[in-house]
């Protein structure tokens, strides 16, 4: 090796034009701050986001958004909205809208839909309900009858949805049909009746109530059981695997199985969580008020997805989350109890809750195409 060789070879002095990149065309302009040399451009994709921009790119922003509007604006009308009696009042029916609207989200999440899960609202309290009067069972081994009722139920549409390949929209429509009509011809041909009645007078009722019907104060023990499941729904889609895979299914099935992802567990999986869930809100309705109705839950499915599509999920799936559907049931809530105070007809409760849901997906959609832009 020449001496000259050594020397360039050891020198830590930046190189001989002789030596510069070949990318670097003759004549080209020497790089610049604002003319970087060419191969020096940032991907657009690795350009930093910083914590704001990062908390607008979540979906609960646009719900959260909504929901803030949604209570100043009714608290302005009629300030006891804004009463303990009031928050009292509307967290009622949000807390049960919001059990079935987490578990509602996570099945979208993944990619699906459940349209049987309002009346499964209804037939398991009925089944509860039957167990404990019909064959004096008592109120826990009917409870217990019920949600293994719920579990088969969930199963059978998981595994229909993904054995067949229909859409989910077919399978559990069929389903909620198939309940809706079992729910009259089995309670009618029991008690001869579409209610039935008189579940307190059984064992078990007291503990049973104690779990699932009590309150603290103004506030039911459903909005208890609300916070906690929205917690480790939470938890459950952002820190763990089964988070991934749920993110993974409603993505792209194909890729996931790919990836080792068992994707009949966790499609199945979800539709048996979303059955549980509407045993848990039937049993909080049938322990509470000690009857069950042939009418309860019909319809609710669709505001279980407006809750869940409110707060971010969407409809082709692979995106939402827990905490924003929450949100969009706690929506539901307030528009449904802040009208009454505001002199407002009920009869246009679904016109309002429809333009909130049009407002909260339009602002969400807003919000995220701003956090998306990146500056050139």
């Amino acid at each position: 090796m020449s001496s000259s060789a050594a020397a360039s070879a050891g020198s830590p002095t930046a190189p001989s034009p002789s030596a510069a990149s070949p990318s670097a065309a003759p004549g080209a302009s020497a790089p610049t701050p604002g003319n970087p040399a060419p191969g020096d451009e940032k991907d657009d994709r690795l350009v930093s986001v910083g914590r704001v921009r990062r908390l607008l790119m979540t979906p609960e922003v646009g719900a959260g958004g909504a929901a803030i509007l949604v209570f100043i604006g009714f608290t302005l009308i009629s300030p006891v909205f804004a009463s303990q009696a009031g928050i009292a009042n509307f967290l009622d029916p949000a807390a049960t809208m919001g059990i079935m609207a987490i578990a509602v989200a996570l099945l979208m999440i993944g990619g699906e839909f459940d349209l049987s899960t309002g009346v499964l609202t209804g037939s398991t309290a009925l089944v509860t309900a039957l167990a404990v009067t019909e064959l004096n069972m008592n109120v826990w081994l009917g409870m217990l009858l019920s949600l293994g009722f719920a579990l088969v139920v969930g199963a059978i549409n998981g595994v229909m949805v993904h054995l067949t390949k229909l859409p989910s929209f077919i399978v559990t429509l069929g389903m909620m049909f198939v309940l809706w009509g079992l729910n009259y011809a089995v309670t009618q041909r029991l008690t001869g009746q579409v209610t039935v009645s008189g579940v307190r007078e059984y064992a078990g009722y007291d503990s049973a109530h104690a779990l699932f019907g009590s309150a603290v104060g103004p506030f039911q023990i459903s909005l208890v059981w609300w916070l906690v499941l929205t917690a480790v729904g939470a938890v459950i889609l952002l820190k763990s695997r089964w988070g991934n895979w749920i993110f993974a299914l409603g993505g792209n099935s194909d890729a996931a199985r790919a990836v080792g992802v068992p994707v009949m567990r966790v499609r199945v999986g979800l539709f048996m969580t979303t059955a549980a869930a509407a045993w848990l809100v039937g049993t909080l309705t049938v322990i509470r008020y000690g009857n069950a109705t042939v009418t309860s839950g019909i319809g609710l499915e669709f505001y279980f997805i407006i809750a869940a599509v409110i707060g971010g999920c969407l409809l082709t799936g692979g995106a939402g989350s827990v905490i924003g559907a929450s949100i969009g049931a706690l929506i539901f809530g307030m528009v449904q109890q802040g009208m009454p105070l505001v002199g407002l007809p009920s009869e246009f409760f679904r016109t309002i809750l429809g333009l909130v849901l049009l407002a909260a997906v339009l602002v969400n959609l807003w919000i995220k195409k701003r956090a998306m832009k990146v500056t050139s």
